[in-house]
């Protein structure tokens, strides 16, 4: 099922407290320089539910931070929550805004790399924001979604040079977009739909509350599962390193 009582249930089980309800999201919260230095490459995760955009426990984030740790040069990772695109997008002209005027050029918009990524809601999120991006004439080099969750969240916009989808359609859980297709298959290549499932598999779900530990539907297991996240951070750097064939010494 996509929606319904079990998205319902995901939902309010893995909503933050409500003495987190002030903790938002601004462009002064990402790490990256402003605006980017040309041929840089920007990525982003998009966590799902209403998880924080910095939770470290969950998979998006940790995936970020591990990226960051590769001390990778030109390359920037951040996280959002998948309600926060229009911070995201603020930032993201802000960044290629190389002259401060207010207006990006053909070649500003051309001047770095983005990745997008994103679980469950966030995965949606991912497109809708792609999407947002090509209205603008910024191109996106790679799209990832983790068992995704969200209306319109099927068709890949033609600004999207590669997507990749992953989901699970184990009975009795909250199912994830099973297929994706290209707007325009001349201009973006789907790398795949790949299906998971955890019908005979247990996964260490130690990170997410305890409600949601005595309820272990597959969608939170893909989350929390190491061989999907290494499929994704794969992909990624396998992007990277297209874009940085040359890579020079690690940031201080």
């Amino acid at each position: 099922m996509r929606g319904g009582i079990a998205l319902l249930t995901a939902a309010l089980l893995l909503a933050p407290s409500l003495s987190r309800a002030e903790h938002r999201l601004t462009t002064r919260d990402f790490q990256a320089p402003v605006p980017l230095p040309k041929g840089s490459l920007l990525i982003v995760g998009f966590l799902g539910a209403w998880e924080d955009w910095d939770n470290d426990k969950r998979s998006v984030r940790k995936l970020a931070l591990s990226l960051r740790a590769m001390n990778i040069p030109g390359v920037y990772v951040e996280t959002a929550g998948n309600h926060q695109r229009r911070v995201v997008l603020r930032f993201i002209r802000q960044a290629l805004d190389s002259d401060r005027d207010g207006k990006l050029s053909p070649e500003e918009k051309r001047r770095a790399g983005i990745i997008l990524y994103g679980q469950s809601f966030g995965g949606a999120a991912v497109v809708k924001l792609a999407r947002e991006l090509e209205r603008e004439g910024i191109p996106v080099r790679l799209t990832i979604q983790v068992d995704s969750v969200g209306k319109s969240d099927a068709m890949i916009p033609a600004n999207v040079a590669r997507a990749l989808n992953l989901y699970q359609h184990d009975p009795g859980s909250i199912w994830g977009r099973d297929k994706i297709e290209a707007v325009d298959p001349s201009k973006t290549t789907i790398l795949g739909n790949i299906r998971f499932t955890y019908l005979f598999r247990d996964v260490d779900m130690s990170d997410y509350p305890q409600m949601a530990r005595k309820i272990p539907m597959a969608h939170w297991k893909m989350d929390n599962d190491p061989v999907v996240w290494k499929a994704v951070e794969t992909t990624i750097l396998a992007e990277v390193a297209e874009l940085l064939p040359l890579l020079g010494p690690s940031k201080p």
